[in-house]
């Protein structure tokens, strides 16, 4: 009985497995003839033709839905703040703007227009240094003579606290312990370059 039911369970398994197997093995439908272009097409490319390439990555991509939550990496719902740092940098050029600085330097970033007139203001006036400019990410040299932040500019801007600086003949320049510039101010009405970027 037991050795019947046995074997009535193998050629059960047998015959849905083959079942399966026969149905895998059949063509698929057709394509259409945008698809057959498409992939032909793709076979046509360099990584197409050694075959390191899906042929359906060269195909339109799809407009985003109606109501999807988020549209190119951004949250977009009624209210959600604009172009935040979730934002992929392929989307947003402020994004991609601040993955090319150096860490440190982002500190120095995120300050407000009144907060970087107050450090230009505060610090413009001290005597400057031996003729040199430099900008986010150079490390300068030992000849060059830093001082610490004053205690009332690190009582208004905090992120200046415990950093050193030197005066150029137009700019301000915060530096971090290691003698790299990580924040360039000038006057508002001179641009400042964002400086060579991490490499």
């Amino acid at each position: 009985m037991r050795r019947d039911l046995l074997w009535t369970s193998a050629c059960a398994l047998a015959f849905v497995g083959s079942v399966g197997l026969a149905a895998g093995q059949q063509p698929s439908p057709p394509a259409d003839a945008q698809q057959r272009s498409q992939q032909e097409n793709a076979q046509q490319t360099p990584s197409g033709k050694t075959g390191k390439e899906e042929p359906s990555s060269h195909a339109p991509s799809a407009q985003p839905q109606q109501n999807a939550a988020f549209v190119n990496g951004a949250l977009a719902v009624p209210g959600a703040p604009a172009n935040t740092d979730t934002v992929p940098a392929k989307y947003s050029q402020k994004n991609a703007a601040d993955d090319e600085l150096i860490t440190i330097a982002y500190t120095f970033k995120t300050l407000s227009d009144d907060e970087r007139r107050a450090i230009y203001q505060a610090l413009k006036g001290q005597p400057a240094g031996s003729a040199f400019n430099a900008d986010i990410g150079t490390e300068l040299p030992p000849g060059i003579e830093l001082r610490p932040v004053p205690d009332e500019l690190a009582a208004r801007v905090p992120q200046t606290k415990d950093y050193r600086y030197a005066v150029t003949a137009d700019r301000v320049l915060l530096v971090g312990v290691s003698r790299i510039v990580v924040g360039v101010f000038a006057d508002a009405n001179v641009p400042v370059s964002e400086g060579r970027r991490a490499p």
